[in-house]
């Protein structure tokens, strides 16, 4: 059970590859199109769904590791970029604006606990934070649902699924506000 919560979280990464790559393929195999969309979606819905299992399976078992510590964040930056990034290559502008909002902050926030951490400061998790992801990634996977469902491009749906990208993109800048501002404080002591 020790070694279970890193592997599901290697098992993430991988995912989250073959997730990328099926929303690439899509654009460039139209043909192959509609069952590569569906199985990015599934994908990342299953990848989205570990990101909560490898944590909580770590904590209940107190196997938390140093290993996990580290690859946990990267996968779900990974998880995160790869579907902005797949969402704007089959056209969804909408994704691309709030994606790269919420890149920014991502890579922001993480050069700034770079820079904190020679100094021994760090930017605890903060419980908005753990919602910030949360909130991206169902926006995310409503946006790769969207791409399975050309119907729903237009209308009340969609409409719903931009302002769940913007609400994601909004909560994911003001969390790196805070998170300046904590650094601020941290690096003034």
């Amino acid at each position: 059970m020790k070694h279970v919560p890193n592997i599901i979280t290697l098992a993430r990464l991988v995912l989250t590859l073959l997730v990328f790559l099926a929303l690439l393929a899509g654009v460039t195999m139209p043909t192959s199109g509609p069952p590569l969309l569906w199985f990015a979606f599934w994908g990342f819905v299953i990848a989205g769904v570990t990101d909560f299992l490898d944590g909580w399976l770590a904590r209940r078992f107190k196997v938390e590791s140093l290993t996990g510590a580290i690859l946990d964040p990267i996968a779900d930056k990974v998880l995160v970029a790869g579907a902005i990034v797949g969402l704007a290559i089959n056209g969804d502008h909408v994704a691309a604006l709030t994606g790269g909002l919420i890149l920014f902050r991502e890579f922001s926030i993480s050069a700034l606990r770079e820079v904190l951490a020679p100094r021994g400061l760090r930017l605890p998790v903060t419980m908005l934070a753990k919602w910030k992801t949360t909130l991206q990634l169902v926006a995310l996977a409503a946006a790769l649902l969207r791409l399975t469902q050309p119907g729903w491009m237009t209308g009340p749906v969609s409409l719903g699924i931009d302002l769940s990208l913007w609400l994601a993109a909004a909560v994911t800048i003001w969390t790196g506000i805070e998170y300046g501002l904590a650094a601020r404080k941290a690096l003034k002591s």
